[in-house]
């Protein structure tokens, strides 16, 4: 274990089991958020995190009051009261996040000795968790102590951190985009995962800059894109066949009065694969009002771009279409059964077209690996999780209480007992009701600066983040809380910068030979 007299950044003066007192020695300048060290006589340390500083002086405020008054009116500029060290100093309140007895980590259960001194952590202090066995190490970043990393990285079980979900919260701009690319990368190189990807925004495979297309292992990436031909690369057209589509596919995604989910119903009863192109040409039926069936017409023209002309079925972005796409469907569950990423490109699509491609797949999957748990073969199959963006969307307490629960609310609830589990992303968890962020066993907080927000934040945490609200609040861009029942404590983590964390390690395409001249020949 590291650590001496010289690195002594404060000394502990009082406090409680929640609270440790640490007077700052001058100039150490202790950071919010700093990761200190109490070694004690045995060899066994905590571990305090600093989580507020505040001012403290040996001269009453009145006198400091006079003081400034004289020092900013220009008069008694010569005037001392005790050593400049000694009058003024910072009191660091930290709080003890873990004891090490015998090399082991342990909850704190007893407080540091008084009048210790304290100094910064170091990387061996945390060889305990680079000794850690994680049979499927998903990194997430190195420890971070205030604003300074160390070389000691964090990982979870990927394998049990996914069927236990993962919530992203940030507000924009803090590096939720950049965590999921590292994310991804690393599960490019862990077999039996399979991660579905609905990516609105295109930016993880690639297109222009670098992305998961430039892993080495690019068997394992599966691109679905509307506009295929103009992408480099092993890429798939995403089309779908409307045949793929069933009227429970739309449950929680679109809003439908009773009288509308009946005609879907009927529609689909009579015409069965066909009962989406009998609706766009108002083919109608008894039972259902013509008025609600040119509603339903008009919706589908806005989610699916499927309308007539001259009597001729049309697709508008050609997605969803009539005569392709018959296989996407199955050819995708079976990468993702494989354990491959698929990322689908649904930048072109509205909202709510995103959320149907991702019902359809994500309703067959689970039906699928419900019926593997019955059988008892569930075991064998990859686990497979669904990155979903913006997740109140499907997960919000409105939109559930307003359109009922969508198969991604089903997988926030069971998806674990069937080894599914969510990604999700967002700005705003007070949308999300608590049981569901109560089931989200991980969670990467990254900055916020919504006092709101932030209380939901820490009210649904894994561990004890009360005393966390500045500290969420003045994170970085790509400084990040991990929270989870599979790491020993509330992590501090810096997530690198995904064109750095790659460097080196992208594919290179092997030079081609020259060719051979015909005098060669």
């Amino acid at each position: 274990m590291g650590g001496s007299k010289i690195d002594v950044v404060g000394q502990i003066i009082g406090g409680e089991t929640s609270k440790i007192f640490i007077r700052e020695k001058s100039g150490s300048k202790i950071e919010l958020g700093d990761l200190l060290v109490a070694e004690e006589s045995d060899g066994n340390y905590n571990i305090l995190q600093v989580k507020d500083l505040v001012y403290h002086s040996q001269i009453p405020q009145i006198m400091r009051e006079l003081a400034s008054g004289l020092q900013l009116e220009g008069h008694g500029s010569h005037m001392e009261f005790l050593d400049e060290k000694l009058r003024n100093y910072i009191i660091a309140e930290a709080k003890p996040i873990l004891q090490i007895r015998d090399d082991k980590p342990q909850l704190p259960k007893t407080l540091p000795n008084f009048f210790n001194s304290v100094r910064r952590i170091e990387d061996d202090d945390l060889k305990f968790l680079m000794e850690e066995k994680i049979e499927n190490p998903l990194y997430l970043g190195n420890v971070r102590s205030g604003s300074k990393e160390l070389k000691t990285s964090i990982h979870v079980d990927a394998k049990e951190a996914i069927p236990h979900h993962i919530l992203i919260p940030a507000t924009t701009g803090r590096g939720k985009s950049n965590l999921v690319k590292v994310m991804l990368w690393e599960l490019m190189d862990i077999e039996n995962i399979g991660m579905l990807v609905l990516d609105p925004h295109d930016e993880y495979y690639g297109r222009n800059e670098q992305g998961l297309k430039d892993h080495p292992n690019q068997e394992k990436l599966i691109y679905y894109s509307p506009d295929a031909s103009n992408v480099q690369g092993m890429v798939e057209s995403l089309r779908i066949n409307l045949k793929s589509i069933k009227p429970e596919h739309f449950d929680g995604i679109v809003e439908f009065t009773d009288a509308q989910r009946d005609a879907l119903k009927r529609y689909h009863n009579i015409y069965k694969e066909n009962w989406i192109p009998s609706i766009i040409q108002e083919e109608e039926i008894e039972g259902v009002n013509p008025r609600t069936l040119g509603v339903i017409k008009r919706k589908f023209d806005n989610i699916l771009g499927i309308y007539t002309k001259n009597g001729q079925l049309k697709s508008r972005g050609n997605v969803f279409n009539t005569d392709r796409g018959e296989s996407t469907i199955k050819d995708i569950i079976k990468s993702l059964e494989d354990g491959k990423i698929v990322i689908i490109d649904t930048s072109r699509l509205t909202g709510e077209a995103e959320l149907l491609v991702g019902s359809i797949i994500v309703g067959a999957i689970f039906n699928k690996y419900q019926k593997y748990k019955a059988k008892g073969t569930l075991k064998y199959k990859p686990i497979i999780g669904i990155v979903i963006e913006e997740a109140p969307r499907v997960l919000g307490k409105e939109v559930i209480e307003k359109q009922g629960h969508n198969i991604y609310s089903t997988i926030a609830r069971e998806g674990r007992k069937f080894n599914i589990g969510l990604v999700a992303i967002t700005q705003l968890v007070t949308l999300i009701p608590r049981t569901i962020l109560a089931n989200m066993n991980t969670k990467i907080i990254l900055g916020n600066e919504m006092s709101q927000e932030r209380s939901e934040i820490i009210a649904s945490a894994s561990q004890d983040l009360s005393d966390d609200n500045r500290t969420i609040a003045s994170l970085d861009r790509g400084e990040a809380i991990v929270t989870s029942v599979f790491t020993k404590f509330a992590v501090p983590i810096k997530i690198p910068l995904f064109e750095e964390h790659i460097k080196g390690k992208i594919n290179k395409t092997k030079e081609k030979p020259p060719l051979l001249s015909p005098e060669d020949l």
